[in-house]
């Protein structure tokens, strides 16, 4: 067991069993569908999730854990042998899950070290990944904590949407509420800023042009910040990253794609059935 417990919730969209293979513990997130509750990636996986969304009538809800949830995954690490844990947490703004992990670190047996990674889906994966790969090399407590907010910090996100409405009506769109998405075709790219806030980024008209906006944005980035390590997300659509990741390809990006990932029931629950996206951070 590793002298430090890392610790993330089910919205970063990583399967349990990858997590387990990194030595990540994952506290899940609820789905609702009316007065059925589903844990996130463990009673319910995205391929079930997103049929269920399409038929279902309202729309689901979902709720943050508790922090007794935190609390024993917190006493189950400290019982394994860890000596410290850092949490990786989706971004404060959209979710109480940050304030769950702060409240249960206050009676935890061992010291906890909170990350708000002002991110969600993939992006947050990225952070979880680069500080597994730390905290293997053999970094420390206090350390991972500063890089996991470094990396974090440098890790953008943006995706575009078929509609605005469950990001708006799950009460999500932040910055993004008054986008005149309503128009005909008129798709919203949009980006997670820096403060962990949903904002526009684009209006494009047509799909095909939104893609290629998102694709033209992170080659210029790359022109800018140098290579970027990618990860590209999509609402369990056949095909789709593929063609963001040639989009990409033929922008010209300079980029290492590190994952293809579905975007989880909890996430979808506000971006929808016709999510895609690309979250980036440079390398070295």
């Amino acid at each position: 067991m590793p002298k430090v417990g890392i610790v993330t919730d089910s919205t970063c969209d990583v399967p349990p069993e990858e997590l387990d293979a990194l030595g990540v513990k994952m506290v899940p997130l609820t789905v609702h569908f009316g007065d059925e509750h589903f844990r996130d990636w463990v009673d319910m996986r995205p391929e079930e999730f997103y049929k269920r969304l399409k038929a279902f009538p309202g729309l689901p809800t979902t709720s943050q854990p508790s922090p007794a949830e935190f609390s024993a995954v917190y006493h189950e690490l400290a019982e394994q042998g860890a000596e410290e844990i850092v949490v990786i947490a989706l971004s404060a703004a959209l979710s109480g899950t940050f304030e769950s992990a702060i409240l249960a670190a206050k009676d935890a047996p061992i010291p906890v070290r909170v990350v708000d990674s002002k991110l969600a889906s993939q992006a947050t994966a990225m952070v979880v990944k680069a500080t597994v790969a730390a905290r293997d090399g053999g970094m420390g407590a206090a350390a991972l904590e500063a890089f996991a907010f470094e990396m974090a910090s440098s890790t953008r996100l943006y995706f575009l949407l078929d509609t605005l409405e469950y990001l708006v009506k799950g009460g999500r769109a932040g910055k993004a509420t008054g986008l005149a998405a309503s128009l005909l075709n008129i798709k919203p790219v949009l980006e997670v800023n820096k403060d962990g806030i949903i904002e526009p980024f684009k209006k494009v008209r047509g799909r095909q042009q939104a893609i290629a906006a998102l694709a033209q944005h992170v080659a210029a980035e790359s022109r800018t910040l140098g290579r970027l390590r990618v990860a590209l997300l999509h609402a369990h659509i056949e095909g789709e990253a593929e063609e963001l990741e040639a989009a990409l390809v033929t922008a010209g990006a300079d980029i290492e794609i590190e994952s293809h990932g579905v975007i989880g029931a909890v996430i979808g629950t506000y971006t929808g059935p016709g999510a895609v996206g690309v979250a980036y951070h440079p390398i070295g």
